[in-house]
C-alpha cells in the first residue's frame, strides 16, 4: 500500500503548485472580465479590454512593451546564433570559452541593469572616457541610452542577459549538426560558411525560433528591467498593470487584469508556435534514428 502511495506524494508537491497557478490564472481572468463581487462588480463584460485598446496611454505602453520585447529577442537570437556557430566550428562548445559566455546566465536580471546604468549612462563609464578623450564637451552630451522613450537600454540589457541562453539553448544540438553531417558537407567540398548556413543552421532553425519566442515572452512580461531602465512615458506593460492594480480606487482592480490578460494570450500564441516547434523537432529527430 505504501509502494502504491509513494509516486502520488511525490508528485504532491507539483500538484499543489499546479493548482495554485491554475487558481491565480482564473481569479486573474475573471476579475479581467469585471467579475470582482468584492468590490460590487458581479456582471463579466469585455468593457476593461475595449477601453485598454482604446485608451492611448495604454496602446503606447502595449506597443512600446512589444518593441522592446522584439528587438531584444530578434538581436539576442541572432547575436547568439553566431556566437555559437563560431563555438561549434572552432570546437569550442566546451572550456573556458563557455564559462565566459556562461557569465552572464547566472547574474540576475537586477545586477545586469545596475551594469547598464553603470556603463551607459550619462554618468556613466562610457560618457566618462568620451569626456576624457574629448569626443564630448560635456558628460551630457552623451546619447540617453537608459530611461529613454525607445527603450534602448532595455534592449541592450536584455541582449547582454539574453544572448548567452541562446548560445546554452542551442550548442548541444548545434554540435551535435555540425559534427556529423556539417563534417560530411566539409568533406565534400564545401567551406565551412557554407556548411554552416546550408546544412547547421537549417537543421538548427526550430530550436532557434523556440528560443526566440522564450526570449520575447520572457522580455514582454518581465518588470525589473523596465522599471529600472525604461522610461517614465511609455510605461512598459508589467510597470502599468502593477499601477493599475496598486490605485487607491479599486475599480481599477480589472483594467490591471485585462493588461495582464493582454500579456497571458501573446504568450499562449507564443506557447502553441513553440509546441509546433517542439513537434516538429521530435519528429526530425525520430525520422534521422529510423535511417
Amino acid at each position: 500500500m505504501k509502494k502504491k502511495l509513494t509516486p502520488y506524494l511525490l508528485l504532491l508537491p507539483q500538484i499543489l503548485l499546479t493548482v495554485l497557478f491554475l487558481t491565480g490564472l482564473i481569479t486573474g481572468i475573471t476579475q479581467s472580465l469585471g467579475v470582482v463581487p468584492a468590490f460590487g462588480l458581479t456582471e463579466p463584460t469585455l468593457a476593461y479590454y475595449k477601453e485598454i485598446v482604446s485608451r492611448p496611454d495604454m496602446v503606447s505602453s502595449i506597443l512600446y512593451s512589444l518593441r522592446i520585447s522584439l528587438f531584444s529577442a530578434v538581436l539576442a537570437t541572432v547575436g547568439g546564433t553566431f556566437l555559437c556557430g563560431l563555438c561549434v566550428m572552432e570546437k569550442k562548445t566546451r572550456g573556458g570559452v563557455m564559462r565566459i559566455v556562461q557569465l552572464p546566465v547566472i547574474v540576475p536580471h537586477v545586477v545586469v541593469a545596475l551594469f547598464v546604468i553603470n556603463i551607459l549612462s550619462q554618468n556613466g563609464i562610457l560618457a566618462r572616457i568620451a569626456y576624457l578623450f574629448g569626443l564630448i564637451s560635456d558628460q551630457q552630451e552623451f546619447p540617453l541610452l537608459i530611461y529613454d522613450g525607445n527603450g534602448v537600454g532595455v534592449i541592450l540589457a536584455y541582449v547582454w542577459k539574453e544572448l548567452p541562453f541562446i548560445v546554452f539553448f542551442t550548442a548541444a544540438l548545434m554540435a551535435n549538426v555540425s559534427g556529423s553531417l556539417g563534417e560530411a558537407a566539409i568533406n565534400l567540398g564545401a567551406g565551412r560558411w557554407t556548411a554552416f548556413f546550408r546544412v547547421t543552421l537549417p537543421l538548427c532553425r526550430n530550436t532557434i525560433c523556440s528560443g526566440f519566442l522564450i526570449i520575447f515572452v520572457f522580455a514582454l512580461g518581465a518588470y525589473e528591467m523596465p522599471f529600472l531602465l525604461g522610461a517614465t512615458v511609455p510605461k512598459a506593460l508589467p510597470i502599468l498593470a502593477y499601477q493599475e492594480y496598486t490605485h487607491p480606487d479599486l475599480q481599477h482592480r480589472p483594467y490591471a487584469m485585462a493588461l495582464n490578460g493582454v500579456i497571458i494570450l501573446i504568450s499562449l500564441a507564443c506557447a502553441a508556435v513553440y509546441f509546433i516547434l517542439m513537434e516538429k523537432n521530435i519528429k526530425q529527430v525520430r525520422k534521422s534514428e529510423e535511417v
